[in-house]
């Protein structure tokens, strides 16, 4: 079918189904007055770009697919920094420090913009470097991934709900996948290698992410329905 690796294209498609259901459940179960419904849709926007452009390198492999796919999947790995703490610390709402402007926020969006960029123009005009590249990703997912942990830990204390620990789940699961990587082999049947593998074990997870996105917007409306 013209592809050159066509179970990481299959897995990557299932990905980006994933990441498409979910988009459509926030907006079906958390309504749009929800502040960090914005920060919701955005982390599956990311995942469509980032399996998009996955499918179109794993069809055919050329100097401007790989790096379309790595830039993407660069960002999509950025964005989840960038979302971590503002769920967790929820930089969303108004600063401590004056009530009102949001120049943590502010600050810290820079911040991850300033340092995707600096990434994307190393890469892109001083050397494209994998080990780097691995290197930084990599990183950069280990600092959202102790936070997500840290959050599921905290949250359940608080709430006492299974579903609160859900993220350190998914955290574990992706962790668990990821090492797939590890383990390097001749391809089954010619297409099915360890980082077609690691494709196929992410799209669990992100199912499971979405669940607990809709459950946590609830549970975080219902009580400040109760407060107020």
């Amino acid at each position: 079918m013209g592809m050159q690796e066509p179970a990481s294209v299959l897995f990557s498609l299932f990905n980006f189904l994933a990441h498409d259901h979910g988009i459509s459940k926030l907006k079906q179960f958390v309504p749009p007055g929800y502040k960090l419904r914005q920060y919701y849709l955005l982390f599956g926007y990311f995942g469509l770009a980032s399996w998009t452009f996955s499918m179109i390198f794993h069809t055919r492999d050329s100097n401007i697919t790989e790096k379309l796919d790595y830039f993407a999947a660069g960002a999509s790995v950025m964005y989840g920094m960038y979302f971590a703490p503002i769920r967790t610390f929820r930089l969303d709402k108004p600063d401590a420090v004056d009530g009102k402007t949001g120049t943590i926020l502010r600050l810290w969006t820079a911040l991850c913009v300033s340092l995707y960029l600096a990434h994307i123009g190393y890469l892109s005009f001083i050397r494209f470097d994998y080990t780097y590249n691995m290197a930084a990703n990599i990183a950069v997912g280990v600092v959202q991934n102790i936070l997500w942990t840290w959050f599921s830990i905290t949250r359940f204390r608080k709430v006492g709900r299974l579903w609160a620990a859900w993220p350190g789940l998914i955290v574990a699961w992706i962790i668990l996948a990821m090492s797939l990587e590890l383990f390097d082999f001749p391809p089954w049947w010619g297409m099915l290698d360890a980082h077609a593998l690691w494709h196929l074990g992410t799209v669990g997870p992100t199912i499971w992410w979405y669940n607990f996105l809709i459950k946590d917007a609830q549970e975080d409306m219902q009580s400040a329905r109760l407060k107020a």
